[in-house]
């Protein structure tokens, strides 16, 4: 198995400890776990918000890269392909347990234009608070309502805040893919807003 000559300084040194994992030397194993268990701890916690699910979401990534360790193959740097393992890991938690998101703000699409949405609130009473909660609840059914690779992004875009190239190398895209996609899940929601505008006023 040859190194590819691209890599990095430090994707060369994974390449022979994960090398010698393969070979089965338990150091290496430890030593791969120790370089990389606080980076995957802090991306599953950016992504699930939650420090126990993050911990517990970092042990099933190791466990897994390990697991499959055989499977993988030195076209691309180990950590990409750990963080590869990480990212699906958090969609599959976040897929199975519903989003906690509480609001949804300013949406920038590709081209820079910025559309926003908010919940029509016409009672001021002291209820508000009540009637604000109601309508959190709206928006997070209505962020449920896209399909899983949209959801994802407008989840790791605007609410975890991740910029299109920490996206880009978290779910292994192209970077045009991610802007393309986040586009058109932009209008995908703008689009399920509109036919509840019965409920939801949405100002361009």
């Amino acid at each position: 198995m040859e190194i590819n000559p691209n890599f990095s300084p430090n994707a060369k040194n994974d390449f022979h400890v994960v090398s010698r994992a393969k070979q089965g030397d338990q150091k290496a194993y430890a030593e791969l776990m120790q370089r990389y268990k606080d980076s995957i701890y802090f991306m599953a916690l950016k992504m699930v918000n939650n420090k126990d699910d993050a911990m517990d979401l970092t042990v099933e990534t190791f466990g897994k890269a390990f697991e499959n360790l055989e499977k993988y193959k030195p076209d691309f740097a180990f950590s990409t392909w750990l963080f590869r393992i990480a990212t699906n890991n958090c969609i599959d938690f976040i897929r199975k347990k519903r989003l906690n998101v509480v609001s949804l703000n300013t949406l920038t699409d590709q081209d820079g234009e910025e559309r926003h949405f908010e919940v029509r609130s016409e009672s001021l009473n002291p209820e508000e608070n009540s009637i604000k909660k109601q309508e959190n609840e709206k928006l997070k059914n209505i962020v449920e309502q896209l399909p899983l690779r949209y959801r994802t992004l407008i989840v790791l875009r605007y609410f975890e805040e991740q910029s299109y190239e920490e996206i880009a190398q978290q779910l292994d895209l192209p970077l045009g893919t991610v802007k393309a996609q986040l586009f058109r899940a932009r209008d995908l929601l703008a689009n399920i807003m509109n036919r509840k505008k019965n409920n939801l006023r949405s100002d361009f």
